[in-house]
């Protein structure tokens, strides 16, 4: 027996001996499950139990080293723990920004004392992560933002104001680029810093959407004392560990908005489109009776499973070791617009039952398509917007000239 088999049986057993039996079959994606955190309410004893075995035993970040509380797992070893769980219809422990996006930033920008300080707690689901980029006046031009950093001593004395950080009422962390420096070009001078967000001068302002939720916060910052130890880097360095970080998000957004990553609305995702269409516009011998919705079902179809073989692709060279690159850019123009795609398709076979916002008449799952259809239009700005990916693809991708 090879020792790759002999791990997926011990992987098999523990995880048969360990998980919830209540938690098999539940459907989660890179944004819905457990985020953990200070302020996280879980929402039964059998998740809190999960997170815990998970965490001790480092698996809910397996390819991260055990010195930093991960599993120590090879990339194939970590495909194999995925496709166990998979088998039997265990949901991940634990999601967030602190395993997708900072934790990989930390294990390739911070230092020694920032690992050990921070990676063990992420494991673990002790610290919830949100992300302070997006300002008022810098959006799309991540590099004209504004916020201060001034030196004082062995702080930053931070002011300034993020704008659609997302969770930041829910989070416990934030990392941060703030500038510390005007004189240069506007790339340079930027600084990126990790905030609590207990430290006074900190306040949260949730933002509600077209869809009727508030997950984007605005985040003010006011005379925050901040120790210069907690600077990524080096102070004015903060622009390359942006990057690195945006190609990590954008994988992520693809993979949650376009691929495998889809929110689930029945036991298999393959079935329900037709199912639904065949609910709302007929069947003609067992097939959607609506020709054109069932081409387009189709081409959804084939385009989804495409995609989400490519993200994995991805996904697995990065537990490798190997960082995102351009291709980054090409998965979240792709997948979020996918996305857009599915919802569309979805209202239009809803027909009149799409129209309700609230109130009798309406069943629960037409409401929440319609409110999820609103909050898709998002997909395409947020993370990086669609003419922003298209123009990183144009000049990093294809060579074209500026």
């Amino acid at each position: 027996m090879s020792e790759l088999e002999s791990f997926r049986q011990e992987t098999r057993a523990w995880l048969e001996a360990n998980a919830p039996k209540s938690l098999i079959g539940l459907q989660m994606t890179e944004l819905t499950g457990v985020w953990g955190g200070k302020k996280w309410a879980f929402s039964s004893d059998a998740e809190k139990e999960w997170l815990e075995v998970m965490g001790d035993k480092g698996w809910t970040a397996p390819t991260w080293p055990t010195e930093y509380g991960g599993g120590g797992l090879s990339s194939d070893e970590a495909k194999v723990l995925s496709q166990e769980m998979k088998a039997l219809e265990l949901p991940p422990a634990l999601i967030g920004f602190g395993l997708t996006m900072i934790g990989p930033t930390l294990l390739r920008f911070g230092n020694e004392a920032q690992k050990k300080e921070h990676l063990p707690k992420i494991v673990r689901g002790e610290i919830r992560w949100c992300q302070g980029y997006s300002e008022p006046g810098a959006g799309s031009d991540l590099a004209s933002l504004q916020t201060k950093a001034e030196r004082d001593g062995d702080d930053f004395i931070i002011n300034g104001t993020k704008v659609w950080t997302s969770y930041a009422d829910q989070a416990d962390w934030i990392f941060a680029l703030v500038r510390n420096d005007s004189s240069g070009i506007k790339q340079e001078g930027i600084t990126f810093i990790l905030i609590d967000m207990d430290d006074p001068g900190v306040t949260v302002s949730p933002i509600l959407l077209i869809s009727g939720k508030s997950p984007f916060c605005e985040t003010h910052f006011t005379d925050v004392r901040v120790p210069v130890k907690n600077v990524i880097n080096e102070i004015g360095a903060g622009w390359t560990v942006a990057k690195a970080l945006l190609g990590h998000e954008r994988t992520m957004i693809a993979d949650t908005f376009g691929g495998a990553g889809l929110k689930a609305r029945k036991a298999s995702e393959r079935t329900f489109l037709p199912s639904l269409a065949v609910e709302h516009t007929g069947e003609v011998d067992g097939r959607v009776a609506d020709g054109v919705i069932r081409d387009e079902i189709t081409q959804i179809e084939m385009d989804s499973r495409a995609f989400a073989l490519t993200v994995q692709r991805t996904k697995d060279a990065a537990k490798a070791g190997q960082e995102p690159g351009p291709e980054s850019s090409m998965f979240k123009i792709y997948g979020t617009e996918l996305n857009q795609r599915r919802y569309e398709l979805m209202i239009r076979i809803l027909g009149p039952d799409a129209l309700g916002w609230e109130g009798p008449g309406f069943d629960e799952f037409a409401l929440d398509t319609t409110r999820e259809w609103l909050r898709s239009r998002g997909n395409s700005i947020e993370g990086g917007t669609s003419e922003v990916q298209l123009n990183i693809i144009a000049k990093r991708v294809l060579g074209l000239p500026a």
